[in-house]
Parts: C-alpha cells; structure tokens; sequence
C-alpha cells in the first residue's frame, strides 16, 4: 500500500458521543456510526428506545447533568475519539407570541447544550485528537420570520463551532454540519402552520448521518471544516 493510499484508507470513526442520538437525525448517526464499525453512545432526554449500547438520559440544557454524564460516557469507553451534537428543538412563533421561557429553553438545547457537551468531552477528545461535528443548520445561514430562537441558536453554533476549530487547530478536529430540512420527527409538535405541508423536500436523515460518518473518518491532519448537505430542492437555501 502506497503512502498516499495509507492516507485516505478508510478508518472507523471510533467512540462517538451523540447527543439527540435517540431518534432523528442522531439515531440516524448512532446507526452510521454502527454500521462503519464504531462505538457510539447516546445522551438523550428520553433513551427508553435505546438498546444494545451505552445511552445515558440527560437533558443538554443542564450543564450539571452533561458534565456527569459525559465524563460517564467517557469512562465507560475508556475515552472518546468523537462527539456529534444532534440535540435540537424548536419554538415557532412571532417573538411577542413565544413565551420567553420557551424561547430561551431553545438557546439552553441548541446552543448552550453544544458548548456545555463540547466544554466537557474536550480533555478526552485532545487525549485522542478527536472530532467534534456540531450540528447546526441552513436556518444558520438564512434567516425567517418566526423562527427567531431557532436561528438565533443555529447562528450561534455556527460562530462557535468556526470560532472553536480556530481555538483548537492541530488539537481536535471541528466541522460545522449544515443540513436542511429532514424527514424526522421534528416537527411533530409544531401547529399545523409551522408543519411541512410536503415532505417530499425534506432529506432522509441517513443521508445527513453519512456525510457526518465522511467528516469523522477524515484522516489525521484532514479536516472538512464546514459542510452543507439538503435535498436537491431544499427550500431554505440559500
């Protein structure tokens, strides 16, 4: 094997920490993850689903809880090579009409509950020269009318996370996953308003979860920084 195809073999992602790695986007991840031979381990909310691997229940907006619960993880595999943040929510709503709690629950899942998993799998990824692939989204990028806390948050992770692969250069890698709309179970508890009324432009998770699965198996010194991946008719980009 030659020097340069020693370099872009394909390696197995490792243990990775997913957050949201229940249902949705996560599961879909967990899944990749598995598939390609990999160890995950999922925090959710809710992990009665959950089996046949290491899953601890925790809600990201608890930064208490995550630094238990990732040092946990951690300790049960011996150390992480990877985390992914799935973990999201969403209030729709003119900002008068979102009660605030709501609002400000949205920034404590999407965007405090990255940094506060980041923050705390850092001494275990650097350990490793691990990754982080934060998961934000188009809504990011581009913002709409009545979904000011989503893109708040999605805004924010997208300047953390480029602001953390500054910081971390040569010590973890970081790439910014992008993706569109998909079809999970995100927005079953939206009014019939704020649901899609056609599904058919929504990407399939798995689809999102393989290009996440390309990001973690970069090799050493390799990085995707920053990945955009929707449906061909994607109605949030650009």
């Amino acid at each position: 094997m030659t020097a340069e195809s020693t370099a872009t073999a394909a390696t197995t992602p490792g243990r990775v920490l997913v957050t949201g790695g229940a249902s949705g986007l996560g599961a879909a991840v967990v899944d990749a993850v598995l598939r390609s031979g990999g160890t995950p381990v999922v925090l959710d909310r809710d992990i009665s689903a959950v089996s046949g691997m290491k899953a601890f229940e925790v809600d990201v907006a608890d930064r208490a809880a995550v630094e238990h619960a990732v040092r946990e993880a951690a300790e049960a595999l011996g150390g992480l090579d990877a985390v992914v943040t799935a973990a999201g929510i969403d209030r729709c709503g003119k900002l008068a009409d979102v009660e605030a709690t709501e609002w400000e629950k949205v920034i404590g899942v999407n965007l405090m509950g990255t940094v506060s998993v980041v923050r705390a799998a850092l001494p275990y990824l650097k350990e490793t020269h691990g990754r982080v692939v934060t998961v934000a989204s188009t809504l990011g990028k581009r913002a709409v009318a009545d979904a000011t806390a989503y893109c708040a948050s999605k805004f924010g992770v997208v300047g953390f996370s480029h602001a953390l692969a500054a910081e971390t250069g040569g010590e973890i890698g970081v790439t910014t996953m992008i993706p569109g709309g998909m079809k999970t179970r995100f927005f079953d508890d939206r009014t019939e308003q704020y649901k899609p009324q056609d599904d058919s432009r929504l990407n399939d998770p798995a689809n999102t979860a393989q290009a996440i699965l390309f990001a973690l198996n970069q090799p050493t010194g390799c990085e995707v920084r920053e990945m955009l991946i929707c449906h061909e008719e994607e109605g949030s980009w650009p």
